[in-house]
């Protein structure tokens, strides 16, 4: 058995991790990074992004830079969603779909225009653990003849801002104003005088922004958050946050073997706007014929969390299993999310999680499990 120092010397660590080191973070492995679970606990991070601001180090995800003439057109191919629909500063979140319909990955890809000689330029955002896995998918599938790709997975500080005054306290740092700025917009930015991408998204149900800089600013602008009253947070909270928020967590309740439409993603596939995409014929059957299994929430009373590959049942039968679960910190109740037949995904419909050999009740409710405020619209 490896021993938890040699497990550390094979994992990658982000420009932040001396920073989070010196905050005596508690680390753990993910996705191939050494990066911290927890800073003041999790609760207490959990709490300071939904009533005032937390940020996150999130510069382990899959950072790709696009251009080309018919970089729009080209994407089209592989993601359900319509990108022919973005203005320029405009973001999609979608997903890499293989030829059955199953989910590569989940991405967001952020169009930034094009000029006037037709060249056409965008950001695709991955997840971590399946970044090299997406960039063989992409230049596969990309005509690398015309379409310039650049991975700046490890060259850049990704900080995610996230809370009802990430907004206000961010703006202390950056050049430009950030008010007009849309959910899902983006903008070329100035953060402590030196160039920045900075987009308003996030994994955790609250409004915020994610900043993208070098590494040198991204410490300063970290330390300068910091001073200013923003909450270091780490993987844990993030967890909670966005299984609150019913946002899906690849690996988990999203991957090869469910669709988008099985996984309630149905909104980002938009069939009637565009032509073929990998894909498509599995998600044009499913649309006719309707899913077999749905993703759904599920609300359970007590203390009693259902954990991800925890049976579900009907009728004392095995119906699915938990695909995420936690207390919530900020309803006080254990929320789940897990995949189940159509017919018994109805809202208030009665269900028990085995937990331990024990049964305990759960009822499917609508999505998510809590909403913000405070979250501009799009």
């Amino acid at each position: 058995m490896a021993n938890k120092e040699e497990i550390a010397l094979n994992l990658a660590r982000t420009p932040l991790f001396t920073v989070v080191q010196e905050l005596k973070a508690r680390l753990t492995s993910f996705g191939g990074w050494e990066m911290p679970v927890q800073f003041s606990g999790i609760s207490k991070e959990h709490e300071a992004v939904r009533t005032n601001a937390g940020m996150f180090d999130i510069s382990h995800m899959g950072k790709f830079t696009l251009q080309g003439k018919n970089l729009v057109a080209q994407l089209q191919r592989l993601v359900p969603s319509d990108l022919s629909r973005l203005q320029a500063n405009q973001a999609q979140y979608s997903v890499l779909l293989n030829s059955e319909g199953g989910i590569i990955d989940d991405i967001i890809f952020y169009y930034q225009g094009e000029d006037n000689t037709g060249l056409q330029k965008g950001f695709i955002i991955v997840n971590a653990a399946t970044t090299a896995k997406d960039k063989a998918w992409l230049l596969e599938h990309l005509d690398t003849q015309e379409i310039e790709f650049q991975d700046l997975s490890t060259e850049k500080v990704l900080l995610a801002v996230q809370g009802p005054k990430a907004t206000e306290i961010l703006q202390k740092f950056v050049e430009e104003d950030l008010t007009p700025v849309k959910a899902y917009g983006h903008l070329d930015a100035t953060v402590l005088g030196k160039p920045a991408f900075l987009a308003r998204t996030g994994y955790t149900g609250e409004d915020g922004f994610e900043v993208m800089v070098e590494p040198s600013v991204g410490i300063e602008l970290w330390q300068k958050l910091m001073e200013a009253g923003v909450v270091p947070c780490g993987l844990g909270a993030r967890d909670t946050l966005r299984l609150e928020a019913a946002m899906a967590l690849y690996g988990q309740d999203i991957d090869e073997t469910t669709t988008p439409l099985e996984a309630g993603l149905g909104w980002l596939v938009h069939l009637d706007s565009k032509g073929d995409f990998i894909g498509r014929k599995v998600l044009e059957q499913q649309k006719g014929n309707g899913v077999q299994r749905k993703l759904v929430r599920l609300q359970m009373q007590g203390r009693n969390i259902a954990r991800h590959g925890y049976p579900v049942l009907s009728a004392g039968e095995k119906v699915g299993e938990i695909t995420s679960g936690t207390l919530s910190p900020t309803l006080g109740y254990p929320v789940a999310l897990a995949y189940i037949p159509t017919e018994l995904a109805k809202v208030d419909n009665q269900l028990e999680i085995e937990i331990r050999g024990k049964t305990y009740p759960a009822k499917v409710v609508k999505r998510p499990f809590y909403k913000s405020t405070s979250r501009v619209s799009k």
